[in-house]
């Protein structure tokens, strides 16, 4: 499948963004070139896949479409998780409200330590045998736990996880620690979420600097998440960093992440069409090695897989 350089995540679709102002967005990213629409059922609660549905009536098969299973979707203690019974019956909801037959790829949103890997991967590897799903992904997981499925796809058979949806930006790495170098060598494609940071990487946010309006002030989990002091000191790094290239910061931060050789198209999310216009920018911002070099040096390097800092040198040998 070709898909765009930009990825446009839906998760605003219902909450932030009303149908109207969300329909706005659908339409100017697909003027903007973009094919690629990410959704999940939990986003509102499968309002999102609704209004995502309802715009895709007239170009579904112009268009790679993705949903997510895992997140409790009701009270009852079945409707969650990876299990067997939720996925069949989740993936069922999910074509409804999307008003599709099948979808292009369908992420196991987070790790479930109450289901045994091998019982979701028969599972997503009988959807695939449907038809009902084109590709099983994942979202969330560790690489050691995206490793083990790899293991059992490729042992017994099974379709394998093409796609992986993880969490990156300037001032979260993690990812290049294991997570890009294990899809990169197995050929799988990379949509991080979140190259903003929610908001962080946008310009508004510094050591002693904070919106009145804004996911990390508004978000308990947004707020946690960015908790650390040293995510302010690389936000305001990186805001004097654009503004000396009369870039806006968040077009920056987004093409920073797009310029991973692992990735394939980060996930740009907006609330209305004057947030999304930076985002789309990135798709023509072109970067050079250097530049991306002296954008990483604004923060903290994620530590190495292993204890020995001097492997970092291949002069040692």
């Amino acid at each position: 499948m070709k898909v765009s350089r930009l990825c446009f995540g839906t998760m605003s679709f219902g909450g932030d963004a009303d149908e109207q102002t969300s329909a706005a967005m659908f339409n100017r990213c697909r003027e903007a070139g973009i094919n690629f629409f990410d959704c999940a059922d939990i986003y509102q609660k499968g309002r999102a896949e609704e209004i995502l549905g309802s715009l895709l009536t007239t170009c579904r098969d112009e268009v790679v479409l993705t949903s997510k299973v895992f997140a409790p979707m009701s009270d009852d203690i079945n409707d969650r998780g990876l299990s067997r019974r939720h996925i069949m019956l989740a993936v069922e909801n999910s074509l409804r409200r999307l008003k599709t037959d099948r979808l292009d790829l369908y992420f196991c949103h987070m790790f479930d330590p109450a289901t045994d890997i091998e019982e979701t991967l028969h599972a997503m590897d009988d959807l695939v045998r449907q038809g009902k799903i084109l590709h099983p992904a994942v979202s969330n997981w560790a690489a050691w736990q995206i490793e083990r499925a790899l293991g059992i796809s490729a042992r017994r058979r099974l379709a394998r996880f093409e796609c992986i949806q993880p969490m990156y930006n300037l001032a979260k790495r993690q990812a290049e620690v294991e997570i890009l170098p294990m899809a990169a060598c197995e050929s799988i494609g990379v949509i991080p979420y979140s190259p903003l940071g929610g908001g962080l990487l946008t310009g508004k946010y510094g050591v002693n600097r904070r919106p009145e309006i804004g996911r990390i002030v508004q978000n308990d989990s947004y707020r946690l998440r960015y908790a650390d002091p040293a995510c302010y000191e690389t936000a305001e790094r990186f805001a004097a960093h654009a503004e000396g290239l009369g870039i806006h910061p968040a077009t920056l931060a987004v093409a920073w992440v797009m310029n991973h050789p692992a990735v394939t198209a980060p996930i740009i999310g907006a609330r209305n069409l004057e947030q999304l216009e930076p985002s789309l920018a990135a798709a023509e911002l072109e970067m050079t090695p250097d530049q991306r070099a002296e954008i990483s040096a604004l923060s903290p390097e994620p530590p190495l897989p292993t204890d020995r800092a001097e492997e970092k040198h291949a002069a040692m040998w």
